[in-house]
């Protein structure tokens, strides 16, 4: 009877298609642990317990992704058809089998390295992302020769799936002879097999189940950051393909809402518009932890910054000692800093509301007489910059083109900084007064270098980007020593902040919180904007509200964030998005909420590792109401392109 049953079942077609999709299984957990091992430097609190029940929990993630990646692969055998045994067919099958997979096993390795720069699984808009670079091949040929050890692990997993599913024996020809028998039979394990697949796309099979998303890994960590290890990157991918659009929310009545929050400023003041220019600065990459001047007094063994020349300007500025980005990503940086539109859960440029109607700094100046430019050194079109621009309501636009000197190309991703910096200083000098211009830097960037006649000449640190930031720095010392002869300079307000942070060297910037942390001051020459503000918290899409209520402008506007000269400790807010949470900031405390629960409460001033969460309700309540008035004012705002006062 044994004899029969094994008789019956080796070499069996279905038998072989799970002990094949089983391979698979194997090949994702190993990703996963190779995943934690490379970033685990920002998990150092998992005990063996807890990534346990990470490994079991990825397990459901896993599976639906494997059920989706092998969709043509199970359809393929599991027709209930003698055919599928050919050998002509099952050539095809492998050939399907190792493709989809090899894709599914690129991209989870792949995000290997690229956790670091985003905090986050790679999901569906990076293909929007990428697909303005036109060096796009020079960038993918540079990632795989600074990651080589990467290509080098798919290769090795590659052939681990090819020898194993070669080992997997399988029968040419049917055991059951009766065809009415064998079509009967393999109609049913057809059915069968198809209610399997989508009971584990879904992630079970009860009526009440809904498809699995990105927040139910939450389910399986103590902390969000960690949910990374719980979900794999094909999954992610294809969770956010159908995220076309935001969902309306209606937590309050519209009166209630207003009462809360309310994005619209409206300032009537007596006076005209101060005819100030204004220059804002977007550094690639500078975290606040890279700033000594940001950092003192410290308490961090060993520190060391690399800013002297911003650690020089911080001391004649108006500084924010806690001030956050509103995304993780350069291409959410321009409509944050600029149009106070903060990334939520996509980036805006590349959600389908980035056709809306907006308004930005710059575009409201223009309409009162203001010159309006925007220079990035990189190839024009470069993360769709040039689109948002003309969006945006600026006039000019100043890219590689404009600059027309390749010999000062970095060769990967744009114009070097210092003569790039001193190009703008220039063209900032053939300019009409009042203007409002911005310059995104690019030289602190991956893959880390530095011209020529600087390398060996730079402080360098523990991590490449150092020297980097140091370049960068040297390059802004230079342009304000040009600058500041020039006529326009002490009638301009200058404004510093980054795209975003980094990823932390520092343990103390290794949480949630602080991936956030970057600068934000405003410099005025004649020095009367000076001090230091370590009451309230800023973020980027504070910004425009702070510009315009400092130049008196009066006319009604939408921005997402707060006016920083007239804001208050409990009023003052920043919010950003991360592990499939929003992070919400006031006072002194940041709360996790996912769109469904509270997922934590902390003081992220007394506890920077944000490990002991805050039992207050009363607290926690009141945050919630805040943050759920912005999420509801900012989805429906964006479904019904209300971005502007008409």
């Amino acid at each position: 009877m044994v004899n029969r049953f094994f008789y019956f079942f080796k070499g069996n077609i279905y038998v072989a298609m799970l002990l094949r999709l089983l391979i698979i299984y194997v090949l994702f957990s190993i990703c996963r642990l190779a995943y934690y091992w490379y970033n685990q430097s920002f998990f150092p609190d998992l005990t063996a317990v807890q990534l346990a029940r990470i490994f079991i929990g990825g397990l459901k993630f896993d599976t639906t992704a494997i059920l989706y990646v092998n969709m043509l692969f199970i359809l393929g055998n599991t027709l209930p058809f003698k055919f599928r045994l050919l050998p002509a067919y099952q050539k095809t099958m492998l050939w399907i089998f190792m493709l989809t997979n090899s894709i599914a096993l690129i991209s989870n390795i792949a995000d290997i390295p690229y956790y670091p720069f985003t905090f986050r699984r790679t999901t569906w808009d990076v293909f929007a992302q990428f697909s303005h670079e036109q060096n796009l091949f020079r960038l993918i040929v540079q990632f795989l020769l600074d990651y080589w050890y990467a290509v080098l692990f798919f290769i090795g997993l590659f052939f681990i799936l090819k020898w194993m599913y070669a080992k997997v024996s399988l029968d040419k020809t049917p055991k059951i002879t009766n065809n009415i028998a064998y079509y009967s039979l393999n109609m049913l394990a057809f059915l069968f097999s198809i209610a399997l697949v989508i009971g584990g796309i879904r992630g079970g099979f009860e009526h009440s189940t809904r498809p699995i998303t990105l927040s139910n890994a939450t389910a399986y960590v103590e902390k969000s950051s960690e949910t990374v290890l719980v979900l794999n990157t094909p999954f992610s991918i294809i969770r956010t393909t159908d995220q076309s659009g935001l969902k309306k929310q209606y937590y309050f009545s519209e009166e209630e809402l207003s009462a809360i929050y309310s994005p619209v400023f409206y300032t009537p003041k007596k006076g005209e518009l101060k005819q100030k220019n204004v220059v804002i600065f977007i550094l690639e990459s500078f975290g606040k932890e890279y700033i000594a001047a940001l950092n003192k007094p410290t308490t961090i063994v060993g520190y060391e910054g690399y800013t002297p020349f911003l650690d020089s300007l911080i001391s004649e500025s108006l500084v924010y000692e806690y001030a956050f980005a509103n995304g993780k990503k350069s291409i959410e940086a321009l409509p944050s800093v600029l149009s106070g539109i903060p990334g939520m859960e996509s980036p805006y440029v590349l959600t389908p509301y980035s056709y809306n109607e907006i308004n930005s700094l710059p575009g409201l100046l223009a309409k009162e007489g203001y010159y309006t430019a925007f220079f990035h050194g990189a190839p024009n079109g470069s993360m769709g910059f040039d689109a948002f621009v003309k969006a945006a309501g600026i006039a000019h636009y100043y890219g590689k083109t404009e600059y027309n000197n390749d010999a000062d190309f970095d060769g990967m991703w744009g114009i070097w900084d210092e003569p790039y910096f001193q190009y703008f200083a220039t063209q900032l000098n053939t300019f009409k007064q009042p203007f409002c211009t911005s310059l995104f830097s690019i030289s602190s960037h991956h893959p880390f270098e530095v011209p020529e006649q600087y390398r060996g000449k730079l402080k360098e640190g523990p991590i490449p980007l150092h020297k980097c930031i140091n370049y960068t720095d040297q390059a802004l010392r230079k342009f304000f020593a040009r600058a500041s002869k020039m006529p326009w300079f002490k009638n301009t307000l200058f404004v510093f902040t980054a795209d975003h942070a980094f990823f932390p060297y520092y343990e103390e910037y290794n949480n949630d919180a602080d991936k956030f942390s970057i600068p934000l001051f405003f410099y005025t020459p004649d020095g009367s904007l000076k001090g230091r503000n370590d009451s309230i918290v800023a973020q980027q899409i504070d910004i425009m509200p702070t510009v315009l209520n400092y130049l008196g402008y009066s006319k009604p506007y939408v921005a997402f964030g707060n006016d920083l000269f007239s804001a208050t400790k409990s009023a003052a807010f920043a919010i950003n998005y991360i592990n499939n949470n929003y992070q919400f900031f006031m006072d002194d405390y940041v709360l996790m909420y996912d769109g469904v629960k509270c997922n934590g409460l902390f003081n992220f001033k007394t506890d920077r590792a944000l490990k002991f969460s805050i039992d207050n309700k009363e607290l926690e309540k009141s945050l919630l109401r805040k943050v759920q008035a912005f999420i509801q004012q900012y989805n429906n705002r964006m479904v019904e392109n209300k971005l502007t006062v008409k």
